[in-house]
């Protein structure tokens, strides 16, 4: 008798709330009873509010049970569930759900599908096919078809990814570097994560890709300190990897060479700026390079490297295998291909949505999120992390868009989304923003380290009601936004004059409407 095949995922945010202990749970019933199963530890499929997530392959699809506790199992077998039987927990068939079905899942086609680990079913999922057709053409040929693609960074600066390929192609040099940015720190955001935890053999292929691209021979993955999950995925991935030669000397018999080591960050947000990852990386302080030279001429240890974050290349897999063509044909204007967005704060139905550029706010909050958690109107949401502008509901018809988000002056980011209900402070989250960049600023520069300080004295100022001092934090948010050296001075504006400009009562009484009128926090 086969086993039946059951999924828990071994995603962070599911064994927070418990996947472990159902997992346990499951295997100890499953003995008991004599039944015999085959428990799979599969990546999140991004429900979060659904997690633990279980889900049982029943012939030719997989039943979702959720959120399944440790004390629901018992009750789950003696509805018959390894069949797909009734239960209160029971959502339907997994791809049918409505959150999942309305998406379009190009990077995360697999995450929360196959085991993260095993190579077989990375490769029975058209896995490796990007790379195999990549050692095939000319390096040039790679840059075009990623360029063509639209490919364009997304982890905040939106730097079309072909052209800084090109111009590390380019360089004369006897070696350069592959480096990905998984120092993900901004609030909100998890989709990094994911591809780690859920799907490491993606990024991989795709750091490999880049470097044959490029003529690179090593690379680092930068991973995040908070993330001890992923940093020991990647680290078993790439063993396993080698081990089969699709890293290391002589990729797939090609003479292309690549190796690749997996280093864990130094606890610093401004360590996400990719000039002060290289510092990082080769063992010094964490602070921010003055720009010129720029990292695709000379970066990690003066030599050309490109600089890219986990989703940037996690896309180039599936660029390779299925052309140029195919993913740009997903977006809207210069923005082409999907982008993982990603649910939190007070939100109903957190979790991760993977969409074509060009859906709305609107779409995210309501249709996929379901509203606010708590059940009050949506007041503000900050979309780009915590030095993204603060939203209003009437800008939430706004597609996601790089270009739609800049004539607004917001920027789309790592595509965090954070909600806030109407019992939001607005001149405590200008002060947080401001509070974070003292605390988190490298203090190379002036505007930054000092700027930020002085902008929570002003905001002090403000809710103490002295009005004078609005002009004058609105003129200090001008010198940071012009006179930093990075986006960490550069852009902690955003957030605070967004909060001054469409909130403005919050900064006149000290409260927002809500607390004003005395309801409930």
């Amino acid at each position: 008798m086969m086993p039946i095949r059951i999924f828990v995922p071994l995603d962070s945010a599911a064994r927070a709330v418990g996947a472990d202990e159902t997992a346990a749970a499951i295997q100890q019933e499953a003995a008991r009873r004599g039944e015999p199963v085959e428990l799979v530890r599969n990546g999140s499929r991004g429900m979060f509010w659904l997690e633990p997530l279980v889900e049982v392959q029943t012939g030719a699809a997989r039943i979702a049970y959720g959120p399944v506790g440790a004390g629901d199992v018992a009750s789950l077998f003696d509805a018959g569930f390894l069949h797909g039987g009734a239960h209160e927990l029971a959502q339907g068939p997994t791809e049918e759900l409505p959150y999942l079905r309305d998406q379009q899942r190009l990077t995360f086609a697999r995450v929360g599908v196959i085991a993260p680990l095993s190579l077989a079913e990375y490769q029975a999922q058209h896995g490796y096919a990007g790379l195999r057709r990549a050692l095939t053409l000319p390096p040039e040929a790679i840059v075009d078809e990623v360029s063509a693609a639209g490919l364009r960074g997304r982890g905040g600066a939106a730097f079309p990814t072909g052209i800084k390929w090109r111009t590390v192609a380019q360089a004369e040099a006897d070696q350069k570097y592959i480096l990905c940015n998984a120092d993900e720190g901004d609030s909100g955001t998890f989709s990094d994560r994911m591809v780690m935890e859920g799907d490491p053999f993606m990024l991989l292929e795709g750091m490999t890709i880049a470097a044959i691209a490029v003529g690179a021979t090593r690379g680092y993955i930068y991973v995040r300190s908070e993330y001890p999950q992923a940093l020991a995925i990647l680290r078993e991935a790439a063993t396993l990897a080698a081990r089969a030669g699709l890293l290391g000397d002589d990729i797939l018999g090609s003479g292309r060479s690549f190796h690749l080591e997996v280093r864990q960050a130094a606890g610093s947000y401004v360590c996400g700026e990719e000039t002060a990852m290289m510092e990082s990386l080769e063992g010094k302080r964490g602070i921010v390079r003055a720009k010129p030279p720029l990292p695709a001429l000379s970066g990690l240890y003066g030599k050309p490297s490109v600089v890219n974050n986990v989703i940037s290349l996690a896309s180039v897999p599936r660029i390779l295998a299925n052309g140029a063509t195919a993913y740009a044909a997903h977006g809207s204007g210069r923005s082409r291909g999907t982008l993982p967005i990603q649910l939190g704060g007070n939100i109903r139905r957190g979790g991760l949505v993977e969409r074509a550029f060009g859906v709305t706010l609107r779409e995210l909050l309501y249709d996929y999120g379901g509203g606010s958690a708590s059940g009050r109107p949506i007041r503000a949401v900050q979309v780009g992390g915590p030095l993204g502008a603060y939203l209003t509901e009437a800008q939430f018809d706004l597609p996601l868009d790089y270009e739609a988000f800049a004539a607004a002056d917001a920027v789309l980011g790592h595509g965090g989304v954070v909600v806030f209900d109407d019992t939001v402070d607005m001149l405590q989250q200008a002060r947080h923003a401001m509070a974070f960049c003292a605390a988190e600023s490298c203090g190379k520069c002036t505007p930054c380290r000092i700027g930020s300080t002085r902008g929570v004295e002003l905001i002090d100022q403000l809710r103490a009601g002295e009005a004078t001092a609005a002009p004058r934090l609105r003129e200090l948010c001008a010198i940071m936004r012009k006179a930093s050296m990075c986006a960490m001075g550069g852009m902690t504006p955003y957030p605070v004059l967004s909060a001054l400009d469409h909130f403005p009562e919050d900064f006149a009484t000290g409260a927002c409407p809500a607390v004003a009128q005395g309801e409930a926090r």
